[in-house]
């Protein structure tokens, strides 16, 4: 029991209802295949359901008990754990439901719970409320599911084209509850279920709530009763009923009444229609396939007793409650009867069909026609439903072709009533009582039900027998019941009746024979006959009655009686200044004859009004001429009514523009409106008057209405510029005066008889405002006066219509404010709920207003721009401030809320809602009026509410349909649906704009974030949460949440493409928005899980609508980048996996548990489910498939061919008329295209043009169509590339941002080399759009960039440990050195990918450039930054140089098996070499003239792949093609451009790095001899002479620079701007220098030029007066220059002629260069460098460590090239030891005295001119020995720390990170910390083992001349104070006088030098020496030879020198 007493949280009287009704619909009317299957399961479980039709569950007294104790003891929910207490309240209000619905009480608790939760769908009504809805919505369920199940029967009338399974299923279920009795269900339900009786018991209970509740809650018990009755109509339309079911609808339809207006109600009126169904035997007129078995089933024909019984009871006298009904049950009978005794083998039912004629008396004698025509056709339902139309229209044409006798007896006593009649009134006498009118009423009901064809069925045409067949394809429908041709038999009795009753037509049947002709006209075809009929009617008889003009029914006699009549009232025309001016007692006319004329004017309405051909016979018609004589009537004195036909019949006629033009001219020509007042008139005439006098005292306005409609219809068809030209100013204005003024301003002040007229009216004027200003398009020279001529003076002519109501729309005028408060009293009225008389009238009043304001929105900015431009003294404001202007009736300003209630009324006039949210969307576009809209908006509590549901309501809105392809001709459900879907699309495009203002905005509002705190602290509920209302958001996550639980995915996506797009847009924008972001994401994670369930069912299926498909995609991308961002910065771990899974796996889904989140099982597990895929199976990666959907091939339009435009010129035209869209792609206006054209065919002047019109405008047509097809392909193409782009974001942010080890490595390369590969694959195919490439070349670019880090992380992971044997530093990868012999695998191939891969990457990159020609350099720039990351995989990582490989022989290293890096290098460069000379091309002509990056890419890859071209192939391309040389000379053009870079502020810095690329490449080049030689060939170093920028050294300014306290920005100050021009320039001399080993002196001389050239700059870089880390560094180059070319013989190089003063110029700048770089030993090489030291520790603060090494670095760098100078200079210069060039004086001083006390005092800096002692060099020695230690002691402590960087402590590690990456060190994972620590520690490795060289080089430089000076002072000197000194010197000089180089000035200081030294002097030398060079230097010395000369391979050459100077010491001691 207890189970039974658990509460169905859905609610058992709903939920369940709900989803039958739900799977019906998707099964029968969405036809989706899947539904069939469900609904069987529904109807299986819910067959109880439908059985006992509204059966409640009872009251019961355990339930009752049960929920009186809830409140203590609680209730069992369904489907969860444990009770819930139920609150007093709803204890009472769920015992008040039950009574009232005599529900049990958990039925009533569930309704109350359901409500509750259903509550935020229905602000402001209480759950109470919402349950009583629920109640009744869940019945109106259950009663459409059967309506929709039985229309779905197989049977007689139609099909809905269903499979065969689910018919046959739905035909045997409803059968099975047509046996249970569902006839008599339905029939008790519909008396007993009562609007009012069920009313008042709600308003008892106070179960109604504010008007909108009665509202819907009355709907929905009408919606009950209506479908409860219709399913009994469409089952007898399938199936007769039977017997008893027959008699129960009989007994049913007796009791029957009509409501107060004399109509049928519309359940009456189907369950009517249900019964004749039952006696409908037409159907078995065609001769269909089942026509046999339908025979059988007909009880009509197969049952006796059914015949005899149904008979009897018809035959009853008893009359019923309605005798009209019974009649037409009676006469439906005896047209059954009748069709069945046609019916060959009926002959055993004679009895009964003899008796058809007696039934068919019956019913006429009971006025059946009567009774059809006013209570049935004139029912509001009946024209809504075809088969009513189709029953009814058998039912008469039955009786006219089965009964033709019954009709010629009609016939017979409508002529003899009208005999009596006319005797009557012969004697005087009232016409007799008695008289039956049958034939009228026959009549009037043929005319009334053909006179509206909603369905366009045409039925009418059945009447017509055509004379000549009729070339058109009638819309019969494919409809069972209708044969596509009715046997002619029929038509032919039909047609047959039409013509004979007008012959000798009595007079009283006159007009309704007119009537039915009327009906019978209706339609384009039928039109066209009856037409021919009256002609025909006038022509022939015309003889044969006596001259009195034909056929009364004819065009001849109509148009005669007018213009007789017309005549007769011209005679007596009052003058025009009589005083009286009233309508004169009608002349010459009875009542009867008007009555007559109107009906006849009517007639010609219709047929001019349906056929063009009638319109222009009429027109042309020489005799009848009816404008003319129209205009004339409607001139003279007749009644109001008649003039309003008369208006009416010539509307008609103007919807053709050939007429409308003459009518125009006709009616300014007759004055009906007076335009012109003649000079002595005193009294106006015309339809002013008649307005204002007569109408008005009428109280009716037929006229007025008439007028408005003609001018409406004329505006349409053509519009005349020039009207009135000649008698008044030309132009429309008094016609739109009289409108705006007379009749639109004062409509509302006037009395009305009928209160609906008074909407007609403002509807009607309305109407032609719209038209008007639809129609205008500003133009400049509307802005400009126009003068005309008129009686001989200048007059301004008017401005037109459209310039006039834009004008009185732009400013504050009566006009617009009847506008607004038109709008307001409308949105009142809608608020009541209520009908009222005119509603229809006031909305479509309402209507044409909002579109005006809408119109005049779209054309302000126009308008406003033409005026300014123009001189007219005209004001105007923009539209949307005056809406922000006060109301003056509410004095509150309000306008544009007033606007936006229409939205609440969005399902009921879905028209209103559609034109408010245009308004709005033009609105929002401005942030200032956003903030004021915010605020009205939310003024007032209950008006923001309401504002807030109108908009989620349309939102929610299921009914709205897209239409892909928008036919014209839509049946009104489908223009419904079609426009709530387009208000749906305003709505989110208003909240697109919204967004993008500055908060607070309206979407901020409608979105339900904070609008009084800050944005961001919004926390988003489900809508009912903490009193969260439902909001736009909830809405937008409907329509994307609904099928996503479905294998097919969103349905909006499919159904509504272009609002899922626009929806994931509103998310994307909420996301990517910093103050909605955080909320909005954290909200669609927690409570949607939104992003994993729509991310599954990427990519969207596209074939349909592609564009609208990749938009969504799209943006979901986008949102998906953004997720994967933030949860990755906020390290939820969990969320970025679930979706990085979903992306990336390759395996099929498994259930895939997020921690902890138990409700994901589900959805995993049905995303398994319906991949039926084996396990073992690998999928395609989600990544891959989204790239797979987007079609890279786009067909292009075929290009135009044209006849008659030139096709040149209409490009051009297409050009003009482009403009961005909203999504800023540049597309053609179409719509402004064809009115360009247009114009242009209208100009073309003669007769010819008009014969080639329709051609022309065909031709329009096509340029149309191709412009329409080349709009979508941009569009297409847009499309595409914005989902490649985010798709390329998304792959971005997996992998730069998402965690690293989320995905193993390995994984990581598979997944990009698939990427790459596929994407390469679409691009290369040769159908993809070039328009993709840039977007496909950036994320390769990208992709290769992760795929060398990634190989290149791999392959820095596995660091072997040195072994004491074996220690090399190698790499795993080096396959067989490290890995034991076992792991094979590793060296396969190159990392996990292997090489095969890579080469393919390889290929694809390269036939990716060749593929972009010479177009696409962008692209290019991108291929050649991947081309280079790719190489980069086979570069050598940075190994550090632990000084160990040295140790292997020179035969180990030549035997080594070739490593990994070496092999994929040779492979790339033989894949590269087999593209050839193509791919060179390509690259070298952009490194000569590409755009600046393109170039600096392109030189960045020649220097890469000349770097490893082993053949040499491309540097033999790059000089033979004159590439190089190209390279070369561009340096003279870099010279002008880089010295304005020199200037304090500089242009862009381009043209820098160009050319710091440009000498990077060059400087590779030179490394190779070949390339060295080349450079040289093309005379590199002569081109750096020449450039003047190396001249313009800025002055460094030591205060400024170090002085500033801003931290330098990113542009660099002209010094360094200036090194980053100079070094490139030194470092190229330098390596040329190096490796031009044949032509060395040649370089060394064009080298030597160069620093001549620039010697002022050289020298003041040697001055080095400011010494920095970049100072240094140019000084270390200089150095390295100078020692290799300031050399004895290099002027030898020069010209052979040049003469003794030019030789005596360069010989002094090579001095200077050789005294200045000696004296910079003493600054770098003594003590001194400490001090410089100590200078730069304070001045660098920042990256102190790295800038100390390089300072270090360079210092010794100096020191090393100062002294290899100096052996230089020694060796070339002495052929012999006797005659050793001495560089350093014979003292020590500088040595002993810096080992002094006074180490810190800084020494004199010895004065460049004199020689420094040697001293210097003793000191240098001992400072490099120590040095020498304390670098190898770090060098040692680096290397083991890197061997085991897991084990340093945290703070070091922190500190080794903090050197590389100086912000944020604390963010990165510990990983990463250990990378860049091995990063910073292989760096200071390989600095230190520099050192080490540098100073072991020093140190055996320094031992070397010290050993050649010792040796030639101790040994071969002669002192001065000796005697031959003179000639010892003078010989030794010209023994060497052969060296040209150094002969005169430095010589003067050697001299100098050397004639100093004494005797004493080398003595000194002597015992210093001794003392310096002691046993501890010794050891110092012989050490580091032992630990790091030998392992260099020289072996004793320290120890070698140190022997000699100790020799030396000992043999000048002894």
């Amino acid at each position: 029991m207890a189970a039974l007493l658990a509460v169905n949280s859905a609610a058992s009287l709903w939920g369940p209802y709900k989803d039958i009704w739900q799977t019906v619909v998707n099964a029968i009317w969405k036809r989706q295949p899947e539904a069939i299957h469900l609904l069987d399961q529904v109807l299986k479980k819910h067959k109880p359901d439908f059985i006992s039709l509204y059966r409640n569950p009872p009251k019961n007294v355990q339930q009752h008990e049960k929920i009186q104790k809830a409140s203590t003891e609680g209730v069992a929910i369904q489907g969860q754990q444990g009770t819930r207490l139920l609150p007093e309240q709803l204890i009472r209000e769920a015992f008040i439901l039950s009574d009232l619905f005599d529900i049990g009480e958990l039925a009533a608790v569930e309704l109350l719970l359901a409500g509750e939760h259903q509550q935020p769908h229905f602000p402001g009504l209480t759950r109470g409320l919402v349950a009583v809805l629920l109640y009744w919505d869940g019945k109106r369920c259950i009663a459409n599911s059967l309506r929709a199940l039985i229309q779905s029967r197989r049977g007689k009338t139609w099909t809905l084209e269903l499979s065969t399974e689910l018919v046959s299923m739905t035909t045997r279920f409803t059968d099975e509850l047509m046996e249970q009795g569902l006839t008599q269900k339905i029939l008790t339900l519909v008396s007993h279920i009562d609007v009012n009786n069920e009313f008042e018991k709600l308003q008892r209970e106070r179960g109604l709530g504010s008007e909108k509740h009665r509202k819907e809650v009355s709907d929905l018990i009408k919606e009950c009763r209506q479908s409860l009755a219709e399913s009994l109509f469409v089952w007898t339309c399938q199936s007769p009923l039977s017997k008893d079911d027959t008699l129960i609808l009989i007994s049913y339809l007796e009791k029957v009444t009509v409501e107060a207006d004399g109509l049928l109600d519309c359940v009456n009126l189907a369950l009517l229609m249900a019964l004749l169904y039952c006696f409908d035997v037409s159907f078995l007129e065609q001769s269909t396939e089942d026509r046999e078995d339908l025979m059988h089933q007909l009880p009509l024909l197969t049952e006796r007793q059914y015949i005899a019984t149904i008979h009897t009871r018809l035959q009853d006298s008893q009359p019923w409650k309605l005798p009209g009904l019974q009649a037409t049950v009676r006469l439906a009978w005896a047209l059954a009867l009748r069709g069945i005794s046609q019916l060959s083998d009926v002959t055993a039912l004679a009895e009964f069909t003899e008796a058809d004629e007696a039934m068919a008396e019956l019913a006429i004698a009971d006025d059946v026609f009567l009774f059809l025509t006013e209570s049935v056709v004139g029912s509001e339902n009946f024209y809504q439903e075809e088969f009513y139309i189709r029953k009814i229209h058998n039912l008469v044409t039955d009786f006219l072709a089965l009964m033709p006798m019954k009709v010629k007896q009609l016939r017979n006593r409508a002529d003899e009533d009208a005999r009596m009649i006319h005797m009557s009134m012969q004697m005087g006498n009232e016409p007799p009582v008695s008289l039956r009118r049958d034939l009228e009423h026959l009549m009037f009901l043929i005319a009334e039900l053909y006179r509206k064809d909603p369905f366009n069925l045409e039925l009418a045409l059945e009447y017509w027998c055509p004379s000549e067949p009729l070339q058109s394809s009638t819309i019969m429908g494919s409809y069972l019941g209708v044969a596509h041709q009715r046997p002619p038999q029929r038509q032919v009795v039909l047609s047959k009746f039409v013509r004979q009753m007008g012959d000798l037509l009595p007079s009283t049947i006159y007009i309704p024979y007119l009537k039915m002709l009327q009906g019978l006209a209706s339609g384009p075809q039928c039109a066209h006959y009856c037409f021919s009929l009256l002609k025909v009617n006038g022509s022939s008889h015309a003889e044969n009655i006596q001259g009195t003009g034909g056929s009364p029914v004819s065009w001849e006699h109509f148009f005669r009686s007018l213009m007789l009549y017309h005549e007769h009232l011209r005679k007596d025309l009052p003058s025009a200044d009589s005083v009286q001016y009233r309508p004169l007692p009608l002349r010459g006319i009875t009542q009867k004859e008007q009555d007559g004329l109107i009906s006849f004017l009517q007639l010609t309405t219709t047929i001019v009004k349906w056929s063009e051909n009638a319109r222009l016979a009429l027109c042309e018609h020489p005799q009848w001429t009816p404008v003319i004589v129209i205009l004339g009537l409607l001139q003279c004195s007749i009644p109001p009514i008649l003039k309003a036909e008369l208006l009416e019949t010539l509307t008609a006629f103007g919807k053709s523009p050939e007429i409308a033009a003459s009518l125009w001219q006709s009616l300014e020509y007759a004055q009906i409106l007076q335009t012109v007042r003649a000079p002595g008139q005193r009294q106006a005439t015309g339809i002013e008057v008649e307005l204002n006098e007569v109408e008005s005292r009428c109280e009716e306005y037929p006229l007025t209405r008439a007028f408005c409609r003609l001018i409406s219809t004329l505006v349409e068809s053509s519009f005349p510029s020039n009207l009135g030209a000649g008698l008044r100013p030309p132009g429309f204005d008094p016609y739109l005066q009289f409108l705006r003024d007379t009749v639109f301003l004062r409509f509302r002040t006037r009395a009305y008889r009928i209160a609906a007229e008074k909407w007609e009216v403002a509807e009607v004027v309305l109407e032609v405002f719209y038209k008007l200003l639809r129609d205008y398009e500003p133009q400049l020279e509307d802005f400009a006066d126009q003068y005309v001529e008129l009686q001989g003076e200048e007059i301004i002519a008017h401005k037109p219509p459209g310039f006039s109501l834009m004008y009185h729309l732009l400013n504050e005028s009566p006009m617009l404010e009847l506008s607004l408060s038109l709008l307001e009293e409308g949105v009142k009225q809608l608020d009541t709920y209520a009908p009222f008389p005119g509603k229809m009238h006031l909305e479509k009043a309402v209507q044409y207003c909002l579109a005006l304001l809408n119109l005049t929105l779209q054309k302000e900015n126009l308008f406003m721009d033409l005026l300014r431009e123009s001189h007219l003294s005209l004001i105007v404001t923009p539209l949307e401030q005056l809406l922000q202007g006060i109301n003056p009736r509410t004095k509150k300003a309000d306008n544009v809320v007033n606007i936006a209630r229409y939205l609440y009324h969005g399902n009921s006039n879905p028209e209103l809602a559609f034109e408010s949210a245009k308004i709005l969307c033009c609105i929002s576009c401005n942030s200032n009026i956003q903030i004021k809209l915010v605020g009205d908006f939310t003024h007032d509590q209950s008006i923001s509410q309401k504002l807030m549901a109108g908009f989620v309501e349309c939102l929610d809105n299921e009914d709205a349909e897209e239409l892909i392809n928008p036919e014209n001709d839509l049946e009104s459900e489908k223009k419904q649906s079609r426009i709530h879907h387009e208000t749906k699309i305003h709505i989110l495009n208003l909240l697109i704009t919204s967004l993008e203002c500055s908060p607070p905005n309206l979407a901020l509002y409608f979105l339900g974030f904070e609008l009084k705190k800050p944005v961001s602290t919004t926390n988003l509920q489900d809508p009912g949460v903490l009193g969260c209302p439902r909001t736009c958001l909830h809405a937008i996550l409907n329509i994307l949440e609904k099928g996503t639980e479905m294998r097919t995915g969103p349905t909006a996506v499919q159904e509504s493409p272009h609002l899922a797009e626009l929806c994931y847009q509103v998310i994307y924008q909420l996301c990517a928005c910093s103050d909605t972001s955080g909320p909005t994401m954290r909200y669609l994670r927690t409570s949607q899980d939104f992003l994993f369930s729509q991310l599954q069912h990427l990519p969207f299926s596209i074939k349909e609508h592609e564009i609208s498909a990749l938009n969504q995609m799209s943006w979901l991308m986008k949102t998906a980048s953004i997720e994967l961002r933030v949860t990755s910065l906020n390290r939820q771990r969990s969320h970025t996996q679930r979706l990085l899974h979903l992306l990336l796996d390759d395996m099929p889904v498994k259930p895939y548990l997020a921690d902890g989140e138990g409700g994901m099982e589900d959805e995993s597990r049905s995303v398994s489910a319906f991949l039926h895929i084996d396990t073992a199976s690998k999928v395609r990666r989600k990544i891959l498939s989204i790239l797979d959907s987007i079609d890279f091939s786009q067909e292009i339009p075929e290009p135009l061919q044209l006849d008659f435009f030139d096709r040149a010129q209409i490009e051009l035209v297409i050009a003009n008329c482009e403009h961005k869209n909203a999504r800023g792609q540049v597309i053609c206006n179409v719509k402004y295209l064809h009115r360009v054209l247009v114009a242009e065919v209208n100009a073309l002047p003669g007769m010819a043009a008009i014969g080639q019109r329709p051609l022309l405008m065909e031709e329009i047509n096509t340029i149309l169509q191709y412009v329409v097809e080349r709009n979508k392909l941009l569009q297409c193409l847009h499309a595409k590339r914005h989902a490649l782009e985010s798709w390329r974001q998304l792959v971005e942010i997996i992998l730069t941002a998402c965690p690293q080890d989320l995905i193993q490595a390995e994984d990581r390369q598979l997944i990009i080399r698939d990427l790459l590969q596929d994407v390469h694959d679409k691009i290369l195919d040769d159908d993809a759009a070039q328009e993709l490439m840039p977007v496909v070349a950036g994320a390769v670019f990208t992709l290769t960039a992760h795929l060398s880090q990634s190989v290149r992380t791999e392959q820095k992971r596995p660091l072997a440990v040195p072994v004491p044997g074996h220690s090399q530093y190698f790499l795993m990868l080096d396959g067989s050195f490290t890995s034991s012999p076992g792991s094979e695998g590793i060296s396969v191939g190159f990392a996990s990918i292997g090489d095969s891969s890579l080469h393919i990457i390889l290929k694809k990159l390269l036939d990716f450039i060749l593929k972009t020609g010479g177009g696409f350099q962008r692209v290019r720039t991108h291929l050649y930054g991947s081309l280079l990351y790719y190489l980069q995989i086979a570069q050598r990582p940075d190994e550090p140089d632990t000084l160990e490989a040295a140790k292997k022989t020179m035969w180990e290293r030549l035997t080594a098996p070739e490593d990994a890096f070496s092999k994929l290098q040779r492979e790339n460069m033989a894949i590269i070499e087999s593209y050839g000379a193509a791919l060179m091309e390509v690259v070298c002509r952009d490194a000569c003239d590409g755009h600046e990056i393109a170039r600096m890419l392109a030189l960045a890859l020649l220097d890469r792949i000349v770097s490893v071209d082993k053949q040499q192939q491309w540097l033999l391309y790059l000089s033979n093609s004159g590439y190089l040389k190209v390279l070369v000379d561009s340096l003279a053009d870099d010279d002008f451009t880089l010295q304005s870079l020199l200037t304090p502020q500089p242009p862009l810095l381009k043209a820098l790095y160009t050319y710091e690329s440009k000498m990077a490449f060059l400087t590779r080049v030179a490394k190779i001899q070949q390339g060295a030689l080349e450079l040289l060939r093309s005379g590199v170093i002569v081109r750096l002479a020449q450039c003047q920028v190396y001249d313009m050294r800025p002055e460094t300014d030591r205060h400024g620079m170090f002085g500033m306290r801003d931290p330098p920005v990113f542009i660099p100050a002209p010094v360094e701007r200036y090194r980053q021009i100079l070094l490139p320039a030194l470092q190229l001399c330098q390596v040329i220098l190096t490796s031009s080993m044949a032509q060395h002196l040649q370089a060394a001389g064009q080298v030597l030029q160069f620093l001549i050239s620039h010697s002022d700059t050289i020298q003041a870089i040697l001055r080095c007066q400011d010494v920095s880390a970049g100072s240094l560094q140019e000084l270390a180059f200089l150095t390295g220059i100078i020692s290799k070319a300031a050399l004895p013989g290099v002027l030898g190089e020069f010209d052979i002629d040049l003469n003794e003063g030019t030789q005596m110029e360069l010989q002094g700048h090579i001095g200077r260069f050789q005294r200045q770089c000696l004296g910079l030993l003493s600054r770098f090489g003594g003590s001194d460098r400490l001090h410089q030291f100590k200078l730069q520790d304070d001045n660098a603060e920042g990256d102190k460590v790295s800038k100390r090494d390089e300072i270090e670095l360079a210092m010794q760098q100096i020191c090393a090239n100062v002294m290899e100078y100096c052996q230089s200079l020694m060796l070339q210069c002495a052929p012999t030891f006797q005659h050793t060039v001495c560089l350093f004086t014979p003292s020590l001083s500088e040595s002993t005295n810096r080992d002094g006390p006074r180490q810190d005092t800084q020494a004199p800096v010895v004065p460049y001119w004199r020689l420094p002692g040697l001293g210097i060099i003793v000191y240098l020695l001992k400072q490099n020995a120590n040095d020498f230690f304390s670098y190898y002691d770090s060098h040692r402590q680096n290397v083991n720390k890197l061997q085991n960087v897991e084990q340093l402590p945290p703070d070091e590690i922190k500190e080794l990170c903090q050197s590389v990456m100086p912000a944020g060190v604390d963010k990165i994972s510990t990983a990463q910390k250990y990378v860049l620590a091995r990063q910073r520690l292989v760096k200071l490795i390989n600095n230190r083992a520099k050192l080490l060289s540098l100073c072991s080089y020093i140190t055996e430089t320094c031992l070397f001349i010290l050993w050649r000076h010792l040796e030639y002072y101790l040994l071969h000197c002669t002192p001065t104070d000796s005697q031959d000194s003179l000639l010892a010197s003078r010989t030794s000089f010209k023994s060497r006088r052969l060296q040209d180089s150094f002969s005169s000035e430095p010589n003067l200081d050697f001299r100098n030098g050397k004639n100093r030294v004494s005797q004493n002097d080398i003595d000194q030398l002597q015992i210093e020496a001794t003392n310096s060079f002691g046993e501890s230097l010794q050891k110092k010395l012989l050490d580091i030879e032992g630990l790091y000369s030998k392992v260099r391979s020289r072996y004793t050459f320290i120890q070698a020198l140190v022997r000699r100077i100790r020799g030396l010491l000992r043999v000048s001691r002894t």
